[in-house]
């Protein structure tokens, strides 16, 4: 803890700003982050005494009534400036006695209490450092705010506060969606007639504030879903701006809280913003590091199209992205684009295997731009019979930003029914989305992120239910498309297909990099399976069944003792013969003695 002296200007945390005079429990004095050495360490049942001279502008303490000596000289820069008691504290409490009470150590030396101070060194000031000053409630003034990093996301979560708030009958809760495709005039109606908590995308909720709609002058909890995802989408100057608007303190004294969700809570850069926007904050950690949990069954297929020539002679192949439109890629000039232009094809010829191999009937397919997705949709449907055909074994829909919210909607709910058996996406769905009872998961790319597979993988084994992750990678590089700032159009309808260093839109992809990176992060080696993607199931697992529960649980190994039996008996043979041996050399010697 520390106690002292602040200025409005200060920051909560006291002593860490040029406005903040603290004396901490360490025996230490701060201002401005520099911490000194500075009288002796207190504790439990000492009394601090917190000395203020305005004539001479310094600053000293007292311990159990013994004077501690000159702390501070005030800087001539906030001498005109009104001084509060402050206290910051973790894990501790305090009383205070501001002279109402008498002094269990009378101050000396014509110090008097704050309480007893002239009506000329009193000033009546507005806290104005991020509280609110007023007790009337604002119906466009919510108490909770939740952002989440995408719509799917968002309106899973408001659909779980629908559910909760079923069981709390006073106070009512009103709560508002807030996300883009969505006429804003009905958010607007919604916010004028009262809202407590409002669960929403950044765009839409930055464009209600702007616009005066919607109020943060009650916010008590400020939520960031994701936090890693938003952060890396470029939001960090939002979340910086919102947080600077939203009182720290409310006007019945509560103070802010703020909290921050995601499945990668150890990212840098959660980690550095936690400690700019929060003050001591405690971190709950339900998995410790990043792993794979036990219900999830994760192989890599490696694609070599040196080895496996079968991109020669394909008659149907997928529509590939197009970056070597203006390369001769053809089987008779092996070259590296013509690689890169096979991978793409075989790619898509092995997640038609791995869905026939394992019989597939429901999986989330991953792919790396929304190019990619939509080529694989429309290459699906093709070997299926047809979108529109009933029996099509690969029926599917798309899931990535280029596509109407009203489509992506529809196409989350209709693979959520099962009226679809394939949900191809970008990493838009990896984060959060909560699909029930999902067996299979395919990465037609790595991710370059190592947190992404996490949250990729993370789709499937779910509630204890099995869950298979293939991820096909390639064994030699892939032309990509990379369209950063300086693409005009970010990507749309841009054919530039120069690499980035000579002002194109296109990069090589390193797969086996990123693998070599994910097993680094996980600890981990993933298992590599052939081309056939033929899986061995471990004999120790029985059998599996993806999408449902381990058949065998507890101790878990169907005829363990059975198989453990001949090791075990051979263990106690060598024990009994290393004995009898031991019994033989102490009885000889014995007798030779």
């Amino acid at each position: 803890c520390r106690v002292g002296w602040s200025t409005s200007q200060a920051s909560l945390d006291l002593g860490t700003d040029r406005f903040g005079f603290g004396f901490g429990g360490t025996g230490k004095k701060s201002n401005s982050k520099q911490f000194d050495n500075y009288g002796e360490a207190f504790g439990m049942h000492d009394v601090i005494g917190c000395f203020l001279d305005l004539e001479s502008y310094q600053m000293k303490f007292s311990k159990n009534g013994n004077d501690l000596g000159l702390a501070f000289t005030i800087p001539k820069q906030v001498h005109d400036s009104t001084f509060f008691p402050a206290v910051v504290l973790k894990n501790a409490e305090m009383s205070f006695n501001f002279g109402a009470q008498p002094f269990k150590y009378p101050p000396t030396g014509g110090f008097i209490a704050i309480c007893q101070a002239p009506k000329n060194q009193v000033k009546n000031t507005e806290v104005s450092s991020g509280a609110a000053t007023t007790n009337k409630k604002a119906n466009n003034a919510p108490q909770a705010i939740i952002i989440e990093p995408s719509r799917e996301l968002a309106e899973q979560t408001y659909n779980q506060i629908i559910k909760f708030k079923k069981h709390i009958d006073n106070p009512k809760i009103k709560d508002l969606l807030v996300i883009g495709g969505v006429n804003v005039k009905d958010q607007v109606s919604a916010l004028s007639s009262g809202i407590d908590i409002v669960v929403a995308t950044p765009g839409r909720l930055e464009d209600l504030i702007s616009g005066g709609h919607l109020s943060l002058v009650q916010c008590r909890f400020f939520v960031l879903d994701e936090a890693d995802g938003l952060l890396k989408q470029g939001y960090t100057d939002l979340i910086d701006r919102l947080h600077r608007q939203i009182p720290k303190i409310t006007c019945d004294g509560k103070r802010l809280q703020m909290i921050v969700c995601s499945a990668t809570l150890r990212a840098f850069e959660v980690k550095k913003m936690a400690e700019r926007l929060m003050h001591f904050p405690i971190w709950v950690d339900l998995k410790g590091e990043d792993v794979v949990p036990e219900t999830v069954h994760h192989v890599v297929v490696v694609v070599d199209p040196q080895k496996d020539t079968a991109w020669h002679n394909l008659r149907k192949h997928i529509q590939t992205d197009g970056v070597h439109s203006q390369d001769n890629v053809r089987p008779t000039n092996i070259n590296a684009e013509t690689l890169s232009e096979a991978v793409k094809m075989l790619k898509a010829e092995y997640c038609i295997r791995a869905i026939d191999k394992h019989k597939m009937d429901r999986a989330i397919i991953f792919c790396r731009t929304k190019l990619d997705c939509d080529n694989m949709e429309k290459y699906l449907n093709q070997m299926g019979g047809g979108a529109l055909s009933r029996n099509n074994p690969y029926s599917c829909v798309c899931l990535h930003g280029d596509r109407k919210p009203q489509e992506r909607k529809a196409n989350l709910d209709k693979f959520k029914r099962e009226e679809a058996k394939f949900l191809i996406c970008t990493d838009v769905a990896a984060r959060g989305l909560d699909i029930s009872g999902l067996p299979f998961m395919i990465n037609i790319t790595l991710p370059d992120e190592k947190s992404n597979y996490v949250h990729r993988i993370g789709r499937v084994g779910r509630a204890e239910r099995m869950g298979l992750a293939i991820s096909l990678v390639s064994s030699v590089p892939e032309k990509v498309w990379y369209h950063g700032e300086w693409c005009s159009s970010r990507g749309r309808n841009c054919w530039n297909t120069k690499l980035t260093d000579h002002g194109g839109c296109c990069i090589w992809y390193n797969e086996p990099q990123y693998l070599a990176e994910i097993e680094e992060h996980l600890n981990i080696t993933i298992q590599q399976v052939k081309p056939d993607i033929d899986i061995p199931v471990n004999e120790f697992d029985g059998k599996v069944v993806y999408g449902q529960k381990r058949l065998n649980t507890g101790s878990g190994y169907e005829n363990h003792v059975a198989q453990m039996a001949p090791a075990v008996q051979e263990l106690a043979q060598l024990e009994s013969q290393a004995q009898l041996r031991y019994l033989e050399r102490y009885f000889d010697k014995a007798r030779k003695a």
